[in-house]
């Protein structure tokens, strides 16, 4: 049964991609505004359906997404990542839809709106849902089938999306190609990496899924239970391996584009590499993209990555056999800074073949070098550590577990460490390494540059001296010629546990796999620590002797070419950027008009729009927005409303002075807009999905964003803008803590920087749950109520209706009605009757019964009456209540901003 919302996201489907933001910068920079720009209105393009389904037992909350035609298309399942929900994919969903793709998106067991427990991509739970969206899809007439029940189906998502986007693929044979990104080959595997509770990360994935009691119970009392002994048992691996991809590798037989992250200590590229071999022996077509980013943080490289994804999409689900999907590998390098904005620099490099990890293997010879003195790096510019060790002999490294495994080794702190790993080719990076609990051998300073882009390894014999499991753990840093700089590549650490029967002889122990240059001069040093942050050592106190038998092997692969490094854009954009100038001032110099002269009569208000138009690019008779005329008083909250086409965007944009009218006007405060326009600054907006830096608090975001403005710093009212935004104590933490509604009241606060007199809100409300609805509500208008004006653009007409004084509404680039709310839904046959006390239910059932009348429902608080009229007129109806000696206060029009609405735009677009 189609809902109320279903029905009226159908009618007013999201505009996709909003973003431009070159034209925002410039605005800022030139305007001295605080906004962020919007894409133009155009047709009506992706169309939007939520619904509950309950494909295996439990509801599960969807979203569908659909473009413009009748013609047959094939679909897109999109997860998303854990402790998120549908709505994170959301854009990448409109994007798809948008390119010819029926999509849908949902919220997994235990997120979101979606009921059930979290139980870990279980195959009898989040994979047999997708089977039954993948059957949903079946059914859906516009979606392409390959057979009666099989639709043309492939899958893709982050991290826990990604592995249930492989899962599928192994357990449903309907599904035509994947393409899974950050994400895991064996759970186990990655949270007990040989053995070795993971247990930082652990512990983040348990809060981030809501708390242990969130998750199915035998899952809750594995994790407690390997928790508190701080090593996993064999029932605990069992039970995530199972429920990992890695189970049903034989049966993955799709073609796959695995994505995997540099900088992520979660799921490293030992898990990419696994997927390809396993997937690529089943015959299917395999690429592999090492990307920047990765759970530790860093750049994500989402633009890349989706594009990537579409092509990988256009080539197997819709069979466009000319399309490049790209090389077998590719990885992204980071090395210098570009000087024109302090940006590293980032280069992609590929090969026709996947390389694996240990291809082109180059041997480093090592020396014992001791691990006691200073502490081994702390940082850029840290000792080196060169005191001696516990004990060194030869090529052997003797070493301390301490009591408590206290204090740790620091390599990668996951949400922190990847914003500096990905600069680790710059010399910045964050380790630790305490003395007395490590050994470390070190080569000779290289005489060539080294590129490692792989796995090292390294052979050792490894002794625990009283017999016991020795837990040890690798990393290989970059270390200057003058041994006070080191970093670790990536922030990368390998766990080992050697048991009593591997420990006296030699075992080849392979490193973390990176992608990282070497410089000439340099020197590799290898280290193993007895602790690390992000795992559980041994409580007991223990000494380890390492020796290493063998040089350190580091893979080159030789067939990985990098790209030419590119220009820097100014070399072409500034020459370039100034004929695009030249020749639009001599094509438009015979239309150009002194600006107007300021309008003394309208310095006091806010906005008067006057005759605007504005035609779509290259058309001459269609017109975005036309005569468009209404005007916005001191303290009013106004409401931009219209399906979209409407020119709702057009005409913000032109407020703003990005784009110019063809005719008409706008004027701000009685000046006339135009691109960077003094009275700008007097303007702010907010376009939903202000970006923040994540690891940086929510003051900081602000204060830094003010000073990009070039503004004095006593001009910002933060204080003020931060009161009116409510977020309290939350200011003092990272951004990447704030749930969406308080991401979006630090947009909000962002945009009221300054405290501007008129302040733009694009979609305010998107994402964010009622109550974080009424907050946002309750921040417009205590900003309004200070004299000053907010406009704002919504599809959510129960909110307009709640927190708007005043409306415009707008079907296809003309106005339709403009004024008061209660004006604009003061017209209909429903009547409101207030009454001078509580009307009871036998008194409604009556007034219903009259002649013409055809409802009669109490109000909430019980004083009053919701009539419908039907061949009665007002005057007959209170003639008879008043025969029925009801006490009757009030008698008034009453209507429903939607109904009001959707009488408004009847016969527009839909």
């Amino acid at each position: 049964m189609e809902t109320p919302t279903v029905r009226w996201r159908r009618l007013l489907p999201r505009t996709p991609a909003r973003w431009a933001a070159a034209v925002a910068v410039l605005a800022v920079l030139v305007g001295g505004g605080t906004w962020t720009a919007v894409a133009d209105d155009g047709p009506p393009a992706v169309q939007r359906e939520d619904r509950m389904l309950r494909p295996g037992g439990v509801e599960i909350d969807t979203s569908y997404f659909t473009a413009g035609g009748s013609g047959k298309r094939p679909a897109v399942l999109i997860g998303h990542g854990f402790g998120g929900s549908k709505n994170d994919v959301r854009a990448q969903a409109e994007k798809l839809a948008a390119d010819g793709y029926a999509v849908l998106t949902w919220s997994a067991r235990g997120f979101g709106k979606s009921g059930g427990a979290i139980s870990l991509n279980d195959p009898e739970g989040e994979v047999k849902d997708v089977s039954g969206l993948i059957d949903w899809l079946a059914g859906r007439p516009e979606v392409e089938l390959d057979k009666k029940g099989d639709p043309r189906v492939g899958l893709t998502g982050a991290s826990y999306g990604g592995a249930v986007s492989l899962l599928a693929a192994g357990y449903d044979q309907r599904v035509d190609a994947i393409a899974p990104v950050i994400t895991y080959w064996n759970l186990a595997d990655a949270l007990f990496p040989d053995g070795v509770f993971k247990k930082l990360w652990a512990g983040i994935f348990v809060t981030s899924g809501g708390g242990c009691e969130k998750f199915e119970k035998k899952l809750c009392e594995m994790y407690e239970r390997v928790a508190v002994s701080g090593k996993p048992d064999a029932a605990a691996t069992e039970l995530l391996t199972e429920r990992s991809p890695s189970a049903v590798a034989d049966r993955i037989k799709v073609p796959s584009l695995l994505v995997q992250g540099q900088s992520d200590s979660l799921f490293p590229l030992g898990h990419a590499d696994a997927m390809q071999k396993a997937i690529s022996a089943n015959g299917a077509p395999v690429s592999v993209d090492w990307i920047s980013g990765g759970h530790d943080g860093g750049d994500s490289e989402t633009a890349r990555v989706e594009g990537r994804v579409g092509s990988w999409f256009d080539r197997y689900l819709k069979e466009e056999t000319g399309t490049d999907t790209g090389p077998a590998f590719r990885v992204t390098r980071t090395g210098g800074i570009d000087s024109t904005d302090g940006a590293a620099l980032k280069r992609g490099a590929s090969s026709d073949t996947y390389p694996g990890l240990r291809s082109g293997g180059r041997e480093i010879p090592l020396r014992a070098t001791g691990g006691g003195g200073t502490p081994a790096g702390a940082g850029a510019g840290a000792g080196a550590g060169t005191g001696t060790a516990t004990k060194s002999t030869g090529s052997a490294e003797t070493f301390r577990n301490p009591a408590g495994a206290v204090p740790p080794a620091i390599s990668a702190v996951p949400g922190v460490g990847g914003g500096l790993s990905q600069l680790s080719s710059l010399g910045v990076g964050l380790s630790l390494d305490f003395p007395g609990q490590f050994g470390r051998f070190e080569s000779a300073p290289l005489a060539t540059s080294v590129r490692v882009t792989g796995t090292p390894t390294v052979r050792v014999n490894v002794k625990e001296a009283a017999g016991q499991d020795a837990v040890l753990f690798g990393k290989v840093y970059d270390v200057s010629p003058d041994g006070r700089q080191q970093v670790l590549p990536s922030q990368l650490v390998a766990p080992y546990r050697i048991t009593a029967d591997q420990q006296g002889k030699p075992i080849e122990l392979a490193l973390p796999a990176v992608d990282h240059e070497f410089d000439a001069g340099h020197r590799m040093r290898l280290v193993f620590s007895a602790t690390d942050l992000g795992y559980a050592s041994p409580a007991e106190p223990a000494t380890y002797t390492v020796t290493a038998d063998g040089p350190l092997t580091v893979p080159t692969a030789p067939a990985v070419a990098t790209a030419a490094a590119t220009l820097p854009w100014w070399t072409w954009g500034l020459p370039a950027a100034a004929l695009v100038i030249a020749a639009g001032l001599l094509i438009t110099a015979r239309r150009r008009t002194a600006t107007p002269a300021p309008d003394p009569a309208l310095t006091d208000v806010p906005l008067q729009i006057t005759g605007l138009s504005k035609k779509y690019a290259k058309s001459v008779d269609r017109y975005a927005v036309r005569e468009l005329s209404f005007r916005v008083e001191k303290g009013q909250v106004l409401g931009l409303l219209g399906p979209n086409g409407a020119g709702k965007t057009t005409t913000l944009r032109m407020l703003m002075g990005l784009i110019t009218p063809d005719e008409g006007e706008i004027r701000v405060f009685g000046q006339a807009i135009r691109p960077g326009a003094p009275v700008l600054s007097r303007v702010g907006a907010f376009v939903e999905g202000a970006g923040f830096l994540p690891h940086l608090s929510g003051r900081a975001n602000l204060d830094l964003y003010w000073q990009a403005t070039g503004r004095p710093a006593e001009d910002a009212h933060i204080e003020e803008a931060l009161e009116i935004a409510g977020l309290g104590d939350a200011l003092a933490r990272a951004v990447r803590t704030y749930s969406q509604g308080m991401r979006q009241r630090l947009a909000i606060a962002q945009a009221m920087l300054g405290m501007p007199d008129l302040l733009i809100l694009d979609e305010p409300t998107n994402g964010l749950d009622p109550p974080q609805i009424r907050e946002m509500r309750d921040v417009m208008i205590r900003y309004a109520a200070g004299g000053r004006t907010v406009i704002v653009s919504s599809h959510l007409l129960s909110e307009v209706e709640q927190s708007c004084t005043h409306l415009v509404v707008m079907d296809r680039g003309r106005l339709v009605q403009a004024g008061p709310v209660a004006e604009i839904t003061g017209s209909g046959d429903m009547i409101l009757v207030t009454v001078a006390e509580t009307v009871s239910e036998p008194l409604a059932e009556k007034v219903a019964s009259l002649p013409g009348i055809g409802s009669a429902v109490r109000t909430d608080d019980g004083r009053g009456l919701l009539v419908r009229l039907d061949g009665a007129t007002a005057s007959r109806l209170v003639a008879d209540l008043v025969r029925l000696d009801v006490p009757v206060t009030g008698v008034g029009p009453h209507r429903r901003l939607e109904d009001a609405f959707l009488t408004l735009i009847s016969g527009g677009a839909a």
